[in-house]
């Protein structure tokens, strides 16, 4: 695994505080757990910390949230540093691009995304752009095999991609009108992109007026059978001979 560190000090904000409204969030996840368990609502925390930090974690949030949850310092440390969904340095401002590096969306295209990141934003991972608005890293399987190859950006996923399409996925967030999130090649979630393939008639996928009944039928009414408890068993065998019989014992 990979060795994760915080920001350089020159990049860490002086301090942190929650707002209002993550106040009472944090209350909230607290209050889910019995007392002497408030340890266990670290990851919700840190995850709204990082949102309201603009999509990264700084030292300053960690230490907070570690005061708030009464644990030590290392031990919210070692949950920031251990999950990759923390950014541990500061990201782009409008959009940080997870391109999905694994096998199915390598398959379908995704050398082609990355090439679109390094070429758009940065030739490397995990810097940002000129502008400060965009950064992007390789991650590994985001769940979204079928519809490969795709990109994660905050917490939505945008699938089905080729370089046209990302360059326009790019272009939404960088107008702050980013388009929606799932296939950007017009199917609907994972269907077939060209459209139902199966259960095209009768069955309950298909409007009342074009039901003229099930899909499938028997061709003859059922016949009647023997009651549930009655069980078929062979014939019973003949007792085989005594073999004393003929060799008795001496």
């Amino acid at each position: 695994m990979s060795v994760r560190r915080l920001a350089p000090k020159e990049l860490q904000p002086a301090g942190f505080a929650f707002t209002p409204e993550n106040i009472e969030f944090a209350q909230r996840e607290i209050a889910k757990y019995p007392p002497g368990r408030q340890f266990s609502a670290v990851i919700a925390i840190m995850w709204r910390a990082q949102e309201q930090s603009g999509g990264w974690l700084p030292e300053a949030a960690i230490r907070a949230i570690a005061d708030m949850l009464e644990m030590p310092y290392i031990r919210a440390l070692e949950v920031a540093t251990f999950y990759t969904m923390f950014q541990l340095n500061p990201v782009g401002k409008k959009a940080h691009v997870q391109v999905c590096g694994t096998t199915p969306c390598m398959l379908r295209g995704a050398g082609e995304l990355i090439e679109v990141c390094k070429n758009r934003i940065h030739h490397d991972p995990f810097h940002l752009s000129a502008d400060g608005d965009f950064s992007w890293e390789e991650v590994e399987c985001a769940g979204a095999c079928v519809n490969a190859p795709m990109v994660q950006i905050w917490k939505d996923t945008y699938e089905d991609l080729n370089p046209d399409l990302l360059n326009k996925v790019l272009d939404g967030f960088a107008s702050g009108n980013p388009p929606k999130p799932g296939p950007q090649n017009g199917r609907q979630y994972a269907a077939p992109i060209t459209g139902p393939t199966t259960l095209k008639t009768g069955g309950i996928n298909v409007a009342s007026s074009e039901n003229d009944g099930p899909a499938l039928t028997d061709a003859e009414s059922k016949k009647p059978t023997e009651a549930a408890n009655v069980q078929e068993r062979p014939a019973p065998k003949a007792p085989a001979a005594d073999a004393t019989e003929k060799n008795p014992p001496r």
